[in-house]
């Protein structure tokens, strides 16, 4: 494919640090966001600043209001139950195609390289860099499933997942870990039907965790 042209990379540059202040609470649920702070904050034309402020409304981050422009959007807990709903559908199905493509050759090693990372954060007390880590093996085991439409589909999600879990109680990391590690396991010995259910019990237990920690705080 030919390099993206300069104004694209800007305006990707631009969204993915936009989408970083959201997601750390830098930038709160109905702080509006205007282009001309935006293109001198980032030293860039406001041409990639409008597009990013686009794409972050295509992807569910912030909603255009009446005479206020863009905004950071105001989550609720419907909006949590939703995305706990697609993601047990589709990462499932990522798990699935994972271990499909693993039987049959494929490379699914840096799972296994993410969770000893994800461990060795855990066991440093660097709760953070843990959690990091442990968004980036959900992400892999989509990269290994090979379905780019997927990949695609799947890339704001995983952003909204991120922004969620900063703002609620997810379960303890333990869990998590022990989870995993049985879902890669699953992944790499290419039994399709075992991740894909791994998988999906892995999401759903950590759905009602992080709507009780989320319920004094959004609203329905």
């Amino acid at each position: 494919m030919p390099p993206a042209a300069p104004e694209e990379a800007f305006a990707s540059h631009v969204y993915q640090l936009i989408l970083e202040d959201i997601v750390a609470g830098r930038l709160a649920p109905g702080q509006r966001l205007r282009e001309r702070e935006l293109s001198d904050q980032h030293n860039v034309s406001r041409i990639p600043v409008r597009e990013a402020l686009h794409r972050l409304e295509q992807d569910g981050f912030i909603v255009t209001a009446p005479r206020r422009g863009a905004v950071v959007r105001s989550l609720t807990l419907t909006d949590v139950e939703e995305l706990f709903d697609l993601r047990v559908l589709l990462e499932s199905f990522a798990a699935r195609r994972a271990a499909e493509r693993v039987g049959a050759g494929g490379d699914g090693g840096r799972l296994t390289e993410l969770l000893k990372l994800s461990q060795d954060a855990s066991a440093a007390g660097d709760d953070e860099r843990a959690s990091d880590l442990n968004t980036e093996f959900h992400a892999e085991i989509v990269a290994v499933s090979g379905h780019r439409l997927l990949a695609r589909s799947l890339r704001p999600l995983q952003g909204l997942t991120r922004w969620i879990f900063g703002l609620g109680v997810s379960r303890p990391m333990e869990l998590n870990t022990i989870e995993h590690e049985e879902i890669k396991d699953a992944i790499l010995a290419g039994r399709a039907q075992l991740a894909e259910s791994l998988a999906a019990a892995h999401i759903e237990l950590g759905r009602q965790p992080v709507l009780d920690g989320l319920a004094g705080t959004l609203p329905e």
